[in-house]
């Protein structure tokens, strides 16, 4: 039996033809009638994936302390956005704030603003943040939030954003070598397929540098939805002092291969097994994401790993502190800590990447570019 979406995705490409991978990510993830995300709380040890606030609140409550010294270092503006990007169930922003009452100066100055496209997961934040001290207000998009400094904070966002997928088909081409994997029908079935002319000059212009090293048949992925972030940061962070701070899985430079991958209950699935009710996400660039930095003129660290950055913000100090408090949870609270930053866990795999106003220093738990 197959679901409603998988039909309709048939429907679609036998009527309009193949679809680009960010055009099917895009439909799985985000339709409003049977896509993931607006129809279901997918965190936790119930859904099908788990985060790091979900993990300890000792990530959010480190994260609160960066953002309590990031507002210090913008002057200790009288009022500061705080905007976090797929806020989950609000438990991240719960610790951030729980935090923040180490400088009640920062919380009285603080607004903050939830982008969110799903109504189940709004309806959960509203519940989670019900009695925190300051404002709560949900928007659309980063473009909706409101103006003025900011301290924008997104954890497991960016390898949600809709992906399109290139292979290299004649190296001796360069960019007009590549051609578009995409999703296409076989026998009634969605497969993989690939276009059969080399990508428009439109796309090839948005290749990262590395592209130049890939041989024959080898797999390149790009995020354009990262590219209109990259503008919106920019343009924001000219008018306003601000950070933004991004924390997700992917290596430091460009690497070729597929890294699309779909989640339920914990475990990897086919990507066209379930339409609509299994995660897709695939690992984050994050040296493309310096070079279209880079490329417009935007304030960016290097990519440093979770366990690094988490470490240089004190975690753990206040993992001992934790443990000093709660002595019959010791145990627990070490197994915390070890999947947050162990090498074998999220500790490596995990980057930690901070966008800025270029007359800003460097945040704290970053190193100078080398």
């Amino acid at each position: 039996m197959t679901s409603p979406l998988k039909d309709r995705l048939i429907a679609k490409i036998k009527a309009e033809g193949p679809l680009t991978i960010a055009e099917y990510m895009t439909i799985c993830l985000l339709d409003p009638v049977h896509g993931y995300y607006p129809t279901r709380d997918p965190l936790g040890s119930d859904g099908d994936f788990i985060t790091a606030p979900e993990i300890s609140q000792m990530f959010g409550e480190v994260i609160g302390l960066w953002c309590i010294q990031t507002w210090q270092d913008m002057g200790r503006p009288a009022t500061v956005q705080l905007i976090e990007l797929g806020p989950g169930r609000g438990i991240m922003m719960s610790d951030i704030l729980r935090a923040a009452k180490l400088d009640k100066d920062f919380l009285e100055a603080v607004n903050v603003t939830l982008v969110e496209a799903s109504p189940a997961l709004e309806a959960v934040q509203g519940k989670t943040l019900g009695g925190t001290p300051c404002p709560i207000n949900w928007a659309h998009s980063l473009e909706k939030a409101p103006t003025g400094p900011a301290i924008i904070i997104g954890n497991e966002f960016l390898d949600c954003l809709p992906i399109r997928q290139f292979i290299q088909k004649d190296r001796f081409a360069g960019r007009a070598g590549w051609q578009e994997r995409m999703v296409a029908l076989e026998d009634d079935a969605l497969r993989f397929g690939i276009s059969p002319a080399a990508i428009s000059e439109s796309l090839q212009a948005i290749l990262p540098e590395a592209q130049e090293d890939a041989k024959n048949d080898e797999l390149l992925e790009v995020c354009p939805a990262s590219a209109q972030i990259i503008d919106q940061l920019k343009q924001r962070f000219e008018t306003d002092r601000g950070r933004a701070l991004f924390i997700d899985y992917g290596p430091a430079e460009t690497e070729f291969g597929d890294t699309l991958q779909a989640l339920k209950r914990h475990d990897k699935v086919g990507v066209f097994s379930d339409p609509g009710n299994t995660d897709l996400t695939a690992r984050v660039d994050f040296g493309a994401l310096i070079e279209l930095a880079k490329a417009v003129d935007l304030s960016v660290t290097n990519a440093v790993p979770q366990r690094e950055f988490l470490s240089k913000l004190g975690l753990e100090m206040r993992a001992i502190a934790l443990s000093r408090a709660k002595p019959e949870s010791k145990e627990k609270i070490a197994r915390q800590l070890h999947r947050l930053t162990g090498t074998d866990e999220m500790g490596e795999l995990f980057k930690a990447i901070c966008f800025q106003s270029d007359n800003l220093d460097l945040p704290l738990g970053f190193r100078d570019m080398a």
